[in-house]
């Protein structure tokens, strides 16, 4: 089981304020890059990235995805956790403690769908290596955009990266990860992906809305 861990954030007039951590989760192609970064922006957020949103992190970003580069499923869920691990230490918890609200695109979700279930290493083992990663940090909200395979596969480039070029079998496992880890934790909320940009982010408005008062 792991325990969320919230550090103090600064104290003004008495009240201690902390800024709200929002994730945005989802298979390749399903929008939540998009949709993350336009939340941000609304709400004036830290918008970040996993793996990718420090320089270590982008490193390893151009190594896990080079689709010439051979790695083992171990390797890769632990390359994946040394860049959250580095992520929320330099980026994410600094920021929530000095009172800023962070949104960003991937965090722990990812490993357990990806690693846990597409790669089948297992949830359990990936969850206890990123609560290790994160000292037990947790999101606020999760909104996990669903789309159905066949659309994610319109949408993804012509040139996939080593994650996207897998089968369709990977990414069906995935999916169902995903849909099993929101089922089975209250801060998780599934949005239809499908539709223009504009009315994915009314939805997602109206989901931030409802649990964060945004």
């Amino acid at each position: 089981m792991v325990t969320a861990v919230r550090a103090s954030g600064f104290v003004e007039g008495g009240a201690v304020t902390r800024g709200h951590f929002v994730v945005f989760e989802g298979p390749d192609g399903g929008g939540k890059s998009t949709q993350a970064r336009r939340l941000a922006e609304r709400r004036g957020a830290v918008s970040t990235r996993e793996p990718g949103g420090t320089a270590l992190g982008l490193a390893l970003r151009e190594l896990l995805l080079d689709a010439d580069v051979d790695i083992a499923e171990t390797t890769e869920a632990l390359l994946m956790a040394a860049d959250r691990a580095q992520h929320v230490a330099e980026i994410v918890e600094p920021a929530l403690a000095a009172g800023s609200d962070v949104v960003s695109d991937r965090h722990t979700g990812s490993s357990l769908a990806y690693q846990g279930h597409g790669r089948e290493l297992g949830v359990e083992p990936v969850a206890a290596l990123s609560a290790f990663a994160t000292v037990g940090l947790r999101p606020d909200l999760v909104i996990l955009l669903d789309v159905d395979p066949g659309v994610r596969a319109v949408r993804s480039g012509a040139d996939p990266d080593r994650l996207e070029a897998e089968s369709r079998a990977f990414h069906e496992r995935v999916r169902a990860g995903y849909l099993a880890l929101a089922a089975g934790d209250p801060s998780w909320v599934v949005v239809d992906g499908a539709g223009s940009i504009d009315e994915v982010a009314a939805r997602v408005d109206a989901i931030v809305a409802e649990r964060l008062g945004w």
